[in-house]
């Protein structure tokens, strides 16, 4: 069953919400290329909150999370967000359901 979460975080300003996008586009890199098990992982702007930032992350399952967190590129990005932020909130996600999503492609 897959696996998800969303993440809000707001930078501290429009500097910081540029370096905190190079950031995550460092991070992306490696999870592009070495990590079967993260099947979505985007950073959204949000409209007229310019210093916010959402991350909307989908897994095959728990394990490929945990996988992901133990990267060098993940652990980078943990290590090094905070400079860049002044908070951030985490919702985890347990799938139950719909289109594109891991149940979805199992049942191919």
């Amino acid at each position: 069953m897959g696996f998800g979460l969303v993440v809000r975080f707001v930078a501290r300003d429009a500097v910081a919400a540029r370096a905190f996008d190079e950031l995550a586009r460092e991070a992306l890199e490696g999870i592009r290329s070495e990590e079967p098990g993260t099947l979505v992982y985007v950073n959204h702007a949000v409209p007229d909150e310019p210093h916010v930032r959402v991350f909307y992350e989908l897994y095959a399952d728990r394990e490929a999370f945990e996988e992901h967190e133990r990267q060098p590129h993940t652990r980078r990005f943990l290590a090094e967000r905070g400079q860049y932020l002044e908070s951030f909130d985490v919702t985890f996600l347990d799938e139950i359901a719909g289109k594109g999503s891991s149940g979805d492609r199992a049942a191919r």
